[in-house]
């Protein structure tokens, strides 16, 4: 089988100790433990300069190549055009979109550094898969350097409508450099269809035919064993005795304006507002690790929920009852697991989200035989293979009320109908049948 190369922004350091894998080192782990791969990008350090040759290592049948970044390349790349102006464009708030044509330059800079850092490190027959917003550009660097080997590319998060998408600055050269790529995946069909349209409006109508929908998945048993063995741990026994026999709803998102992090607090508020039996009855546990701290959006928004949390709490605490409970650090995926599968509640509500495996890792972790009840922000990618969830419109508190009165009320028999069929899709399209997907049709496997 030839090699497999994986060029993402951030490539996970296997040296470190105690370092926690990210969602795309977790979701990949079976297609790279089937053969010989290399992890291209970002090593996550930050110099004087961007460096010009790579630094290489082994782990097992994995080689990790990667550069460091310097200051004004992560300012210009990372800060400013990867995560200022397509992140917020993609995720439909263009408002929040900042454009400045320096920053375009960097992330175009970074890119190109990329390509001509890796070209000499390939083979023939490598397949490559390049992962997110921040390498639109880097398939097309990749073919002005003469690489004709197949090039993959998977958007993470969604995409906007075409007028939308179009709205930001520069928008057709990106739509043209992604033409470099023979295979153009996306989470859902809507994704999809916003992209061919942008496409073709941008008179890339052949690109256009080579992109589809693959949504993401997780492996859904080892997460059951994984929380099932929780329980038995100290954490997850003294949360337990903690909570005193209340209800809990369980929410966990990085820290991020895209979540709707502000309007779910809003709408637990709501909820002890309205409907009063829950007070001093149930727990609400959210744990958002800080991500982009060093950006202004970001601090504010974390000052923004540290003032809901205090208004909640103040106006119904009691002296041995928090209603909100709110953590800024992260919390091992293990333990999390534990504290999912005791949860009454999963509380997904973002804003818009190109999948979120949040929800599926829920459903994963519940008890089939008395399970909780997932609430489901209606404009998450998850909403297509979850449908026994409690839809949301995250923007209306009211309905996150209502939507957790009726989770917190509902009979067992509703709750396990509900959690089948959510759990039938969570099952069976993992991360490995996404992986087998993708790569089939880059590779020649499927028809496209």
């Amino acid at each position: 089988m030839n090699r497999l190369v994986i060029v993402a922004n951030r490539v996970p350091n296997p040296r470190e100790r105690g370092a926690t894998a990210g969602g795309l080192a977790v979701a990949l782990k079976d297609a790279l433990a089937r053969r010989e791969a290399m992890w291209f990008g970002w090593s996550g350090q930050i110099a004087e300069q961007t460096a010009t040759d790579p630094t290489e290592f082994k782990a097992g049948r994995i080689t990790y190549a990667t550069l460091d970044l310097g200051r004004e390349d992560y300012r210009r790349f990372y800060q400013g055009f990867a995560n200022g102006s397509l992140w917020p464009t993609l995720h439909y708030r263009l408002g929040l979109s900042q454009f400045s044509r320096e920053d375009h330059a960097g992330y175009g800079r970074v890119n190109a550094a990329f390509a001509t850092a890796l070209a000499p490190l390939l083979r023939p027959d490598d397949s490559i898969w390049a992962h997110d917003f921040h390498l639109f550009p880097f398939g097309a660097e990749l073919r002005r350097l003469g690489c004709k080997q197949r090039i993959g590319f998977f958007l993470h998060v969604p995409f906007p409508p075409g007028g939308l998408f179009c709205a930001l600055p520069r928008a057709e050269e990106l739509l043209a450099d992604l033409a470099a790529y023979d295979v153009i995946g996306v989470q859902t069909e809507d994704d999809a269809a916003n992209l061919r349209g942008a496409l073709i409006a941008a008179g890339q109508a052949e690109a256009a035919a080579r992109v589809h929908a693959f949504p993401i998945g997780i492996e859904a048993e080892p997460f059951t064993i994984l929380a099932e063995k929780a329980l038995t741990k100290r954490e997850t026994e003294r949360f337990r005795t903690s909570l005193v026999d209340r209800a809990l709803i369980i929410g966990v998102d990085r820290l991020d304006y895209t979540k709707g992090l502000p309007q779910r607090f809003c709408g637990y508020g709501q909820l002890l507002a309205r409907f009063k039996g829950h007070r001093s009855k149930v727990t609400y546990l959210q744990v958002a690790p800080v991500s982009r701290g060093d950006v202004a959006q970001y601090r504010a928004l974390r000052r923004e929920l540290d003032e809901w949390v205090g208004r909640i709490n103040g106006a119904y605490a009691e002296p041995d009852w928090a209603p909100l409970r709110y953590m800024t650090r992260a919390v091992a995926r293990p333990v999390l697991a534990g504290f999912m599968r005791m949860a009454r509640v999963g509380l997904v509500t973002p804003l818009r989200d190109g999948m979120n495996l949040v929800a599926k890792e829920y459903i994963a972790a519940q008890n089939p035989d008395d399970p909780g009840v997932l609430v489901l922000s209606r404009f998450a990618g998850a909403v297509a293979q979850l449908p026994g969830a409690l839809l949301v419109n995250p923007l209306d508190p009211d309905e996150i009320a209502e939507a957790l009165d009726q989770a917190l009320t509902m009979n067992r028999g509703e709750r396990r109908s509900r959690f089948e069929d959510c759990a039938v899709s969570v099952r069976r399209d993992g991360a490995k049948a996404w992986c087998r997907d993708f790569l089939g049709v880059l590779e020649g496997a499927n028809d496209a």
